[in-house]
């Protein structure tokens, strides 16, 4: 995540769940792709590759996503990894897709073991919303 700070660039590198590392460098010119993950209270798996990761996870929430996300309420994400090159982040897709349950698992909880929404702050929320699990 890039963040622009006092005329200076800072990217935002994930180390943990609540623990960030602040790395200051320019914005990459072009394309971003991304891989992720999508669950529901019941832990029902989606997984994704995107351009936008803002906008897809959106689409996925409101129910506009896919209809195997509409239909199942996949509303969390829950993972997600970033490429520079299309065909990479296609390539890694299919192989996490081909993966069994338990390792889609393990991967998740490798880097989120509480299955955290990490897009729990990017909307605005409505006042009489519940608070998610």
């Amino acid at each position: 995540m890039f963040i622009r700070h006092r005329k200076q660039w800072h990217t935002f590198v994930i180390l943990s769940p609540g623990q960030y590392q602040r790395r200051r460098e320019l914005p990459r010119e072009g394309p971003m792709y991304f891989v992720y993950i999508m669950t529901n209270r019941s832990k029902t798996l989606y997984t994704g590759v995107t351009n936008n990761l803002m906008r897809r996870v959106r689409q996925h929430k409101t129910g506009n996503g896919s209809g195997f996300t509409a239909k199942y309420k996949l509303d969390r994400l829950v993972y997600f990894e970033r490429f520079e090159d299309v065909h990479n982040a296609i390539e890694r897709e299919k192989r996490i897709k081909g993966w069994l349950r338990i390792k889609k698992t393990a991967l998740i909880v490798s880097v989120n073991p509480s299955w955290k929404d990490l897009s729990e702050e990017w909307y605005e929320h409505h006042q009489y919303q519940p608070q998610s699990a």
